[in-house]
């Protein structure tokens, strides 16, 4: 009896075999994994926008010098409450006296010349009354001379005489009337501007002490005292003391979703597993180039007990929110509108999602069991 070698096996037995081998092999790995499952539910979803939280006082603001000195001394300390118009430093600038004392010694002697005290405006009372005595005495002379002329009496040149001396003592007296008057003006105006000046000195001196514009708290002061202190640069930052407003900081993909009046849930590092609500009060429509991103303002329902401005956390920005909406993990979703079932791919309609869970609004109900995709 002859045995055939394995190799000369006959052909037509050949591709029954290799069925048979996958089967087998495929039959083993599905017996050796179990694909997880699960089933819809139906519960409360709510939707929001993640955003990066910073905590910043009210009404935060850096106080500068609108002049440049040297920064005498500051006159309060960090953590200082002050109230509006308290002064916060002071500032030297020995130009700034001088001007001050010459606007006022300016004003001193324009007010003594104008008030007619100095010998001009007395030189020329004086001019005018002796040009007066003078046109007076020549306006005698010549209407006496006239009478004369009229009886023909005396010669014509004498007439004519008293005449050109009436007529030039009246001009005098005329120039001299003009010439007061221009120069009191001149005075007055003199006056007025050396005020001016004088106020704007006393203005200038008083801006060398910065003050509060707020009822608030000192968080910061940025220079000591002998430092140059120039209008580019602040010298303290003032806020409020217990008014604080969140700043979260929104993607621009998410930023079309976000009104005013929406509830926000916000975690701080400093307050570890503590959630505080909040209200979305304010967007700001321009958008930060570097970062990509919007900045929202909202106010603390209820505010922490204590809070310092640049602490940070995280914070969401409820969209929307369904209480029966049913619900699938988001690992179960396919390609963004399909699940997997034993019947195979099924398509579905979604609706609301967050992180983790998104609402199917049409395609499969609680009964419907889903495959997790491999």
């Amino acid at each position: 009896m002859k045995f055939m070698p394995y190799f000369a096996v006959h052909k037509e037995y050949i591709l029954p075999m290799k069925i048979v081998f996958l089967l087998s092999t495929l039959l083993c790995i599905s017996c050796g994994s179990k694909q997880e499952r699960t089933l819809p539910i139906v519960k409360k979803l709510t939707e929001s926008v993640y955003a990066s939280v910073t905590i910043q006082p009210d009404s935060l603001y850096e106080a500068y010098a609108i002049v440049n000195g040297i920064l005498e001394r500051n006159l309060v300390e960090e953590g200082a409450l002050v109230h509006k118009n308290t002064p916060l430093a002071h500032i030297t600038n020995s130009s700034s006296a001088l001007n001050a004392e010459n606007a006022r010694l300016s004003l001193q002697l324009t007010a003594s010349n104008y008030q007619g005290n100095s010998t001009v405006l007395k030189e020329l009372q004086e001019d005018i009354e002796t040009a007066r005595l003078t046109f007076t005495n020549d306006s005698i002379n010549y209407k006496r001379q006239e009478n004369l002329w009229r009886q023909h009496i005396g010669s014509k040149i004498a007439y004519e005489t008293r005449k050109l001396a009436y007529q030039r003592s009246k001009n005098q007296l005329n120039v001299l009337d003009n010439k007061f008057n221009r120069t009191r003006k001149e005075l007055q105006t003199q006056v007025k501007q050396a005020q001016n000046t004088y106020k704007n000195s006393q203005i200038t001196t008083g801006e060398y002490t910065i003050t509060s514009k707020i009822n608030g708290k000192v968080y910061a002061l940025y220079k000591n005292r002998g430092e140059i202190v120039t209008t580019m640069e602040a010298l303290a930052l003032v806020g409020s003391t217990s008014n604080f407003v969140i700043e979260l900081l929104v993607d621009e993909v998410d930023i079309v979703k976000i009104e005013k009046g929406q509830k926000a849930l916000v975690s701080l590092d400093a307050y570890a597993d503590r959630v505080f609500e909040a209200v979305v009060t304010k967007i700001y429509p321009q958008k930060d180039s570097r970062s990509q991103t919007f900045k929202v303002e909202a106010l603390f329902i209820k505010t922490p007990e204590k809070l310092y401005p640049g602490l940070s956390g995280e914070g969401n920005i409820v969209i929307y929110e369904k209480s029966d909406a049913l619900i699938v993990p988001k690992e179960y979703i396919v390609n963004g509108n399909s699940v997997v079932t034993d019947d195979g791919l099924k398509t579905v309609e979604i609706g609301l999602q967050n992180l983790n869970e998104v609402e199917i609004t049409k395609g499969i109900t609680t009964t419907t069991e889903l495959l997790k995709p491999e």
